[in-house]
């Protein structure tokens, strides 16, 4: 039986992983929380890898405050990169395959069109700078390894923008959120069996692990005021939502104007389909209610 470890799985992607792992009875999953395992010891973290005969490492955690990280740079940089690097390095001494999930933060966000795998990087944050540097380590460390980026990742579980705008929207009779900021949200269920698509896959010689950076969001495309419009409509929540400008809204990290993924590369390698974010955010808030 082939032996899969998950990092970072008290998450919205680990957690929605655990979910649904037991559809997969040819494997047998190894779940780690940060009460369990502390990636930023070093020691620990390879210890733990090298523990049993993993075949596969899905790496869910990450320092993920993007505000936060400009005055937490160091943590950011122990759990973004230093420890994707020492996963990288476990994990090929074990013989054992990657995936690791990586961020839209990656780009300047200037482009007006989908990113692919391969345009230009230029993190314009602390979080997008560690993030990007632990792709470049990992791939250095095991060439063996899936990295997939994704952006706005929401789920039911843990804190999200999802959560917040229903909370929000209870609250307040009134809302700005910001509607020159571009991408796609992303149901961390939908990664999850894209994840455990890849494995499956592999272990049953359907679709060769095929290492690589990937790019994975729900389809279409929608600004942060849309995304809060869908939120509000589908949970019947009336609240007045009023467009505003980033300059309307500083923050500490800058973020990218328009971070939309091209999937073409994931969908053509994996045979993945992938949901729209409408749809998905359906049955996201199906089970949230």
């Amino acid at each position: 039986m082939k032996q899969v470890l998950v990092i970072g799985s008290e998450g919205q992607l680990g957690t929605e992983i655990k979910d649904r792992c037991t559809k997969l009875s040819d494997l047998q999953f190894t779940f780690t929380s940060l009460e369990t395992l502390d990636v930023t010891d070093t020691q620990e973290l390879t210890a733990t890898i090298r523990s049993k005969a993993y075949s596969y490492i899905v790496n869910c955690t990450a320092y993920t405050a993007v505000d936060k990280a400009e005055s937490e740079q160091e943590l950011a940089r122990k759990i973004n990169t230093v420890a994707v690097e020492k996963i990288g390095e476990a994990a090929k001494s074990i013989g054992a395959k990657v995936i690791h999930v990586s961020t839209d933060y990656v780009f300047d966000g200037k482009n007006h069109f989908p990113y692919k795998e391969e345009a230009q990087t230029s993190a314009q944050s602390v979080y997008g700078e560690t993030k990007l540097e632990g792709e470049k380590r990992l791939l250095n460390a095991n060439p063996d390894s899936v990295i997939i980026r994704t952006s706005w990742l929401y789920s039911a579980h843990g804190n999200n923008f999802v959560k917040t705008m229903i909370r929000l929207g209870l609250e307040r009779d009134e809302l700005g959120v910001i509607y020159d900021q571009i991408g796609t949200p992303t149901y961390a269920g939908d990664l999850a069996d894209a994840i455990l698509h890849i494995i499956e896959s592999d272990y049953k010689l359907q679709f060769p692990f095929t290492a690589g950076i990937y790019h994975y969001s729900n389809e279409g495309v929608a600004s942060w005021y849309d995304f809060t419009l869908a939120i509000l409509e589908k949970m019947n929540i009336s609240c007045k939502v009023k467009a505003i400008e980033t300059k309307d809204y500083p923050t500490p990290a800058p973020r990218p104007h328009y971070s939309v993924l091209n999937k073409s590369k994931i969908k053509a390698v994996y045979n993945i389909e992938i949901p729209y974010w409408r749809d998905s955010l359906d049955v996201c808030l199906s089970k949230m209610k």
